[in-house]
């Protein structure tokens, strides 16, 4: 019996790893569809004849509609069968880009982008425990992390892909290319992902009860404010690097890329240093984003010394995802998959909130003056993880 049943148990554990690399690819397109709008933006304000400000919005308008609906569609929709649920997403997905990859304005724009913000947190909340369910109990911290691995490569490398594919083929060819990417990946779900056992459905008022600790709320508080930090000045960094260090159009990706390359270092740092002290994490890599934010305008007239700068920007940004995500699903007493969702919305809040304020400060005070004013809001972020560690019992 045995002799027979191996080689079956090995087709079906090959057969799940594809389910989980395939749901990774997802992720992949369907972060990537959120974030390369930051690399596409001199190139479509250009293109839409408006300004780049202006452009910023549409970043503002696809984060807070994640912000606003997230938790409450996760909750409702969290119990459906996830293949499906899955396929439908990124069948969403991809009428959403098509839409978007032939916008004749920015209102038609706007709807292309508000669409996908809607579905994209309930991708987000349930993939990882989906991707447990398929590989069972034993390994399904490795199958998490490989999804996130596909969400991480998307925060890491999708707004330089996308900005160099926008050089090559131009933004609307992006958009053409994540389209054909999302059916791509609703096809594969549809033919190698296996339909996983439904959810158990819990009252949304029985989950939002975390709601009522003060600590847990002070931490979800503190990621809206280490998100605009973080945005204030990344969402227009395209813009920075061609109009204040002078990069060339065609080479603003590569610079995108190893920004997000040497955030390599800061996703293992961050990964490895939350589990010591949450709050003590945020704190120090708040800082150490200011430092780079504040630093990287002095120093664009020397190249090499503005790739420093980044390299402490680009390492201290991408360490900051995973902190969050970890010290907000730690403080919580219980839900952690709410509270797991609750943090990509205040992730979305300060993303949103980082957008605005830079819009406003570009006409105001000009584009040299983000990083500093960023650096103002990564400040106060590091002092306020000092004051909420006060309030832990």
């Amino acid at each position: 019996m045995s002799s027979i049943a191996a080689p079956g148990a090995a087709t079906s554990a090959r057969h799940n790893g594809l389910s989980i690399a395939i749901l990774a690819v997802a992720a992949f397109v369907i972060v990537t569809t959120e974030y390369l709008m930051v690399g596409l933006l001199p190139a479509l304000a250009r293109d839409l004849e408006i300004s780049i400000s202006a452009a910023g919005q549409l970043v503002t308008l696809f984060a807070f509609t994640v912000m606003l609906f997230g938790p409450a569609l996760t909750a409702l929709l969290s119990h459906l069968e996830r293949k499906r649920l899955f396929i439908a997403i990124l069948l969403v997905f991809a009428a959403s880009n098509v839409l978007a990859a032939i916008a004749p304005n920015i209102w038609v724009l706007a709807v292309a982008r508000f669409i996908p913000a809607l579905a994209l947190p309930v991708f987000w909340g349930t993939a990882s425990e989906t991707a447990g369910q398929i590989v069972g109990e034993q390994r399904a911290g490795r199958a998490v992390s490989q999804v996130y691995l596909g969400i991480s490569a998307a925060l890491l490398f999708g707004i330089p892909l996308g900005t160099l594919a926008s050089d090559a083929i131009g933004w609307r060819g992006t958009f053409w290319v994540l389209a054909a990417l999302s059916l791509a990946m609703a096809l594969a779900l549809t033919i190698f992902m296996p339909t996983v056992a439904m959810p158990r459905r819990l009252r949304l008022a029985e989950q939002a009860s975390i709601l009522r600790n003060p600590y847990f709320v002070g931490n979800v508080a503190l990621s809206v404010v280490v998100f605009t930090a973080m945005f204030t000045a990344y969402t227009y960094l395209a813009d920075m690097l061609e109009r204040i260090a002078g990069v060339a159009p065609a080479y603003v990706g590569w610079w995108l890329m190893g920004f997000g390359a040497i955030g390599l270092v800061g996703n293992w740092l961050g990964g490895h240093l939350v589990d010591r002290s949450p709050l003590g994490s945020t704190a120090v890599f708040s800082v150490l984003l200011g430092v780079g934010m504040a630093a990287s305008v002095p120093l664009s007239g020397s190249l090499p010394m503005l790739g420093a700068a980044l390299a402490f920007w680009g390492i201290a940004y991408t360490a900051l995802f995973p902190i969050c995500q970890v010290r907000v699903m730690k403080s919580a007493s219980h839900a952690q998959a709410l509270a797991g969702t609750l943090n990509v919305s205040a992730a979305n809040a300060g993303t949103g909130l980082g957008a605005i304020i830079g819009g406003l400060v570009i006409p105001y005070w000009g584009l040299a003056s983000l990083g500093y004013v960023a650096t103002g809001i990564a400040i106060l972020a590091a002092l306020s993880a000092v004051l909420i560690s006060c309030m832990r019992r």
